[in-house]
């Protein structure tokens, strides 16, 4: 491991947004430096994935194969008790035409598991990846951000310096306020999560046994995530009305809520809470629906939680911090590289608007499907309204709650990346690389309209490998 002091990018945190940045920067020949506080493995929340992460995204790194061989529960979609509805109702990715066949699923993690993956993948890629250091400044000179101060296990204090500095260190993050402005806190989404983790809870049957399970109850919702075939993640959602509940004795508080909820106390009649380890803790998670005023300056940028979470509803965490993570290497790989006509601030407001727009759609629409009086049929109506997809409203709300609403190439239909990358034999050759392969990707596919759109006016849109930013080439023309 290079103890170099000097680099082009520092990634703060080693969460699945921190690796995916930094390796998506990395494979493009750039110096990566990638600090966590902690030594992993270690605990997180945020289980359940979503086929834009599993099928897009983690192609992208290269982990597939890895994932597939870590054993996770196979994920086919969403089982929900909400709403209108009395009896459950059920959804699959794979009724969307984006997530057809092989990429019609996703896992449930524990993700100490799936983060060390990442992580360790990262390190494959030549990211200088450094546990147990913890940041405790960021730099500045000139008003642009210029490294970060660390302090390693030791208590030994260092200086990194580099040209952008990413913040992936989540919603704990110590120093996501230095881009400027600050979190604004979701005056709908003032829940609080209460969670612990069970052995021998009841599975749905085939081939549903993997699904996610929310259940609405008088107090909010509760989540039930099955990480393996004995150990399942039960969490309750509490709407605010609710929150004086958690005070006091947690597990008293727990246990009363699983009886006031029929569906989950069911599912755990036969089951016993786990008392040891990374899973034996009753946890609390709030204040976790946010959004920063600002995600970057000049210098540095917020990616994932450091940005903005919301509610977890539809397992959209994950997928937020790593489409954010996407984005922002392709703002950073293209201002490392050289812009030529695309400033530093058309490169990462492109970022900002994109990531935004995504957060957008998930927030407008759980503001509709907290709405208990409506069933599914009228969610799948409000999810065709806030994407203003084109298919069917269950196909919408669909694509929706699977990530893929963005249209985004990357997360939907990943192999015209990779088969263009495969093609990029080095860097000198990138712009014929690039030419040639849209001219192919053209004649075989019919076009590439989805990505020579932009989402704004006067914005960007995705390279041809997918890991920069280029003019549209009607603006370029």
């Amino acid at each position: 491991m290079s103890d170099s002091n000097e680099t082009d990018v520092v990634v703060v945190g080693g969460g699945p947004c921190g690796s995916t940045v930094a390796t998506l920067v990395a494979k493009q020949g750039h110096r990566v430096v990638q600090l966590e506080k902690e030594r992993f493995p270690r605990y997180q929340i945020g289980e359940s994935l979503l086929p834009s992460t599993v099928q897009g995204i983690c192609r992208l790194l290269g982990v597939s194969e890895e994932l597939a061989e870590a054993g996770f529960p196979i994920k086919r979609g969403g089982t929900f008790r909400w709403g209108a509805n009395p009896e459950p109702w059920t959804f699959a990715f794979g009724i969307s035409p984006k997530f057809a066949g092989t990429a019609s699923t996703a896992f449930q993690v524990e993700r100490m598991k799936f983060d060390q993956i990442l992580l360790n993948n990262a390190r494959r890629n030549g990211v200088d990846v450094r546990e147990e250091h913890t940041v405790t400044e960021v730099l500045e000179e000139n008003g642009r951000v210029v490294g970060v101060s660390c302090t390693d296990a030791a208590g030994r204090r260092s200086e990194i310096r580099a040209r952008y500095v990413v913040d992936a260190s989540g919603n704990t993050s110590r120093i996501h306020s230095q881009v400027g402005g600050k979190r604004q806190y979701s005056e709908f989404f003032r829940n609080l999560a209460l969670f612990g983790y069970f052995t021998g809870g009841k599975r749905m049957p085939a081939p549903t046994e993997g699904n996610i399970l929310a259940v609405a109850f008088s107090s909010g919702w509760f989540w039930y995530i099955p990480l393996s075939d004995d150990l399942t993640s039960v969490g309750a959602v509490l709407l605010p009305e609710a929150l004086d509940r958690v005070r006091g004795d947690k597990e008293r508080a727990l246990r009363e809520l699983i009886a006031e909820c029929p569906m989950i106390a069911d599912f755990l009649s036969d089951a016993k809470r786990v008392t040891d380890g990374p899973y034996g803790e009753i946890r609390v998670r709030k204040d976790y629906s946010y959004i920063q005023e600002r995600f970057w300056r000049p210098g540095m940028v917020l990616a994932g939680d450091a940005a903005c979470f919301i509610d977890p509803v539809f397992s959209s965490g994950v997928h937020l911090a790593t489409y954010s993570a996407l984005l922002a290497a392709r703002s950073i790989n293209t201002a490392l590289r050289g812009s030529g006509d695309v400033t530093e601030t058309a490169l990462f407001e492109e970022y900002e608007a994109r990531y935004r727009q995504e957060y957008s759609r998930f927030h407008d629409f759980l503001v509709a499907f907290y709405d208990m009086h409506s069933d599914e049929h009228s969610y799948f109506w409000k999810a065709k309204k806030v994407t203003g997809n084109t298919g069917s409203e269950v196909q919408s709300f669909v694509d929706l709650v699977g990530g893929g609403s963005s249209d985004e190439r990357a997360l939907i239909d990943v192999n015209a990346y990779i088969e263009q990358q495969s093609r990029d034999i080095d860097e000198l050759a990138w712009s014929v690389a690039q030419a040639g392969a849209s001219i192919q990707m053209q004649a075989e596919t019919g076009g590439v309209a989805d990505e020579q759109d932009p989402v704004r006016p006067g914005g960007l849109v995705p390279s041809s490998d997918g890991m920069h930013w280029s003019r549209p080439a009607t603006a370029a023309a």
